[in-house]
């Protein structure tokens, strides 16, 4: 006969506190793939995130977090190893963590976030795409792509369609035919979703939480492989709104194409070459028409990844996990749609490093600031040490560490430490960076510094970074300060090991 759910959560309290994991959380990390602040949260579009904007009502918005590298494979690697992408040896989507930590002796012995945790007993379970991972590509296959295996327990690779899912692709294009990199959308019967990776990513997770909750409730015989008594680190990677594009019908509707209204394209004569790489013409070739279709489908494409969440949030909570689970909400890097002329990542703009983050912390501790917004610079490789001072493991985090603990601004989103930090960022294999700090963005397109090669903006009076200040005399003395800064912790990043 099957327990009910309220005696099946009792028994999983009661034996938690027994097996000594009461004061240890649970964590459940949802990672989404290109996908920029253009979210509920962040927005005023309404009904776009229903379930994202929920979590953020039960947890802190950060503001102004930064990935490390717009590119999927170092972003993850960074976030995951806790360190600049120069630092870990992970520059482009080809790089391994692992197999840089081969010919670096500091490297060898460093556990990613999940193995800090398996080390310390936890379970940890990664679903989908965490590290790299070909989209398509590697996803219709059941690739495990650039994982980090003794980082898990139980890895399960989504093996979804994509491009061969039951539709008609629509290439939107026409300069740009590889399926990895190119814009293109198609519109499913709702009746398909569950045949969709991120509905197979999210009914996987599921099942494991359900097997969590149930092997810790009525115990397991293996104990030693499936760990019932302990805490989890469950990671679920959602690949949407990474292209091609695809998402059930309903999720179209809210976003009419002739209701698109594309971003607003000036100051691009003083930019740097090098920063236009990846504009409409040069890679794209959309015309104006398809140009909306992209941005409506990508729409499109947030909205089903945020169904997903939903369903992972109301498993929490129909389990009774929700009061000792940390849940964190990021993406990997942000995403261009037009702005600058320039679409998808790898560029420096504001719109393709930024990302959301939200962090959901149960208990007293945390509740006063949940529905709250931090304003505090951070970067993607703060999660590292966050996640440890949230379960108890500061003191034993490793040395090598490069961010910092968010902890603080969970309990009080308003927090002032005393400390002015900055968000530093590399792309193009590290021979372009930028940092953001405070109110300024200071870019540079190669290893010397001159006035050719330079961005600089306040997001002050300039928050779409359309006039480079670069050239203009009144700034220079913050010029030269930037470029001291970004000089700085580049140095650091190279040589911290």
């Amino acid at each position: 006969m099957k327990k009910s759910a309220s005696l099946r959560t009792f028994l999983l309290l009661l034996f938690s506190a027994i097996s000594g994991y009461a004061q240890q959380p649970n964590f459940l990390f949802i990672i989404s793939d290109d996908l920029n602040t253009q979210i509920g949260p962040y927005t005023n579009i309404e009904n776009h995130t229903p379930n994202l904007n929920q979590l953020a009502k039960r947890g802190v918005k950060f503001s102004e977090a930064y990935c490390q590298f717009p590119l999927c494979g170092p972003s993850r690697a960074s976030m995951m190893s806790g360190l600049y992408p120069e630092t870990n040896g992970t520059l482009n989507n080809n790089d391994q963590l692992g197999s840089y930590r081969v010919d670096n002796p500091q490297l060898s012995d460093h556990p990613t976030i999940a193995g800090f945790f398996r080390e310390q007993g936890y379970f940890t379970s990664r679903v989908s795409k965490i590290f790299h991972m070909g989209v398509p590509g590697g996803i219709e296959q059941g690739a495990a792509g650039g994982d980090e295996p003794d980082s898990w327990d139980y890895a399960y690779n989504v093996m979804g369609p994509e491009t061969l899912s039951q539709g008609k692709l629509e290439l939107l294009s026409p300069k740009n035919l590889h399926y990895g990199g190119n814009f293109s959308k198609m519109v499913l019967p709702d009746s398909l979703d569950f045949t969709q990776t991120d509905y197979l990513a999210a009914s996987q997770a599921i099942a494991i939480l359900e097997s969590r909750a149930a092997s810790v409730a009525e115990g397991a015989k293996n104990k030693v492989k499936l760990k019932p008594d302990a805490p989890f680190f469950l990671a679920v990677g959602l690949v949407r709104p990474h292209v091609p594009l695809i998402a059930p019908e309903r999720n179209f509707v809210p976003y009419p194409t002739q209701e698109v209204t594309l971003p607003e394209i000036v100051g691009l004569n003083d930019v740097p070459p090098r920063a236009l790489t990846r504009q409409n013409n040069k890679v794209w070739g959309m015309n104006e028409q398809q140009q909306k279709e992209t941005i409506a489908a990508y729409m499109a494409s947030v909205q089903f990844m945020d169904e997903q969440v939903g369903r992972l949030l109301s498993t929490l909570d129909n389990l009774g996990l929700r009061e000792n689970t940390i849940v964190v909400f990021v993406s990997d890097h942000g995403y261009n749609l037009g702005e600058h002329d320039c679409w998808s990542k790898v560029s420096l703009w504001e719109g393709s490093v930024r990302v959301p983050m939200i962090i959901s912390a149960p208990g007293k501790r945390f509740q006063a600031s949940y529905g709250t917004t931090c304003e505090t610079t951070v970067e993607l490789i703060d999660l590292y040490p966050t996640l440890l001072g949230l379960s108890g493991y500061a003191e034993q985090q490793p040395d090598i560490l490069q961010g910092k603990s968010l902890v603080p601004w969970l309990e009080n989103s308003s927090y002032q430490s005393g400390e002015k930090y900055d968000a530093y960022t590399v792309s193009y294999g590290g021979t372009a960076a930028s940092l953001k700090s405070g109110t300024w963005r200071y870019t540079r397109w190669g290893d010397q510094a001159n006035q050719d090669n330079e961005e600089l903006y306040n997001h002050a009076d300039d928050p779409q970074e359309h006039h480079n200040l670069v050239n203009d005399p009144a700034v220079r003395s913050m010029l030269e300060a930037m470029r001291e800064k970004l000089e700085a912790i580049r140095q650091k990043a190279q040589n911290h090991l």
